[in-house]
């Protein structure tokens, strides 16, 4: 008479996949002040991983969504003023001032950008902790498609093309401003729709 053995050890984990919301580690990036609904909006998922024990999923490092607003705002100033300029000294010294800041925000975050440091020190001190925060990556490819316009500007500022260069500065004020005033990012749109593309 044959016997039925049952295997009564414990099954191997489960596949964790990694969601649009998810809750904050300690750990978790920009130190933001943590309250129990704060979450990180991320913009792509992550492969599932087999956990092991004494591990938990890795968690995007998130970032205040209310900086690269502010940070808009101030962009949205330099190049209005830029345009009032013309194409004085003085304009392309505001241009390049911009571009200097957009390429830190695209070369480390816009978190680490000198417009991130004027919202972390000045600003989000007197604002209540976010209840989420946003995946850095579409904001920092918004950034570098603002040095670009920036660039494209000053290249053409710089070898007499006054009104090219008043379309380029003219094409980032709008995108900033969409940001500033309407939290539109449109490098943000972009970056999201090439990687669905993509995906």
């Amino acid at each position: 008479m044959s016997l039925l053995l049952i295997d009564r050890r414990p099954s191997a984990p489960r596949d964790v996949h990694a969601h649009r919301h998810v809750h904050l580690g300690p750990d978790d990036a920009d130190q933001q002040p943590r309250t129990p609904n704060t979450t990180v909006r991320n913009s792509m998922s992550t492969d599932s991983a087999a956990l092991t024990p004494g591990t938990r999923p890795q968690v995007p490092a998130g970032i205040d969504p209310r900086g690269p607003q502010v940070a808009a705002a101030i962009t949205s100033v330099v190049l209005a003023v830029t345009l009032l300029l013309g194409d004085s000294t003085a304009a392309l010294v505001l241009l390049g001032l911009q571009a200097a800041v957009f390429a830190v925000g695209a070369a480390a975050g816009p978190q680490h950008a000198p417009y991130g440091w004027v919202f972390r020190t000045l600003v989000r001190p007197r604002l209540q902790p976010p209840t989420e925060l946003e995946d850095p990556a579409p904001p920092r490819f918004a950034q570098a498609v603002g040095l670009g316009f920036v660039v494209v500007a000053l290249a053409a500022y710089l070898l007499g093309a006054t009104l090219v260069g008043q379309v380029a500065v003219g094409f980032a004020l709008v995108a900033a401003l969409l940001n500033a005033v309407f939290a539109f990012c449109l490098g943000c749109e972009v970056y999201l729709l090439a990687k669905r593309a993509t995906a």
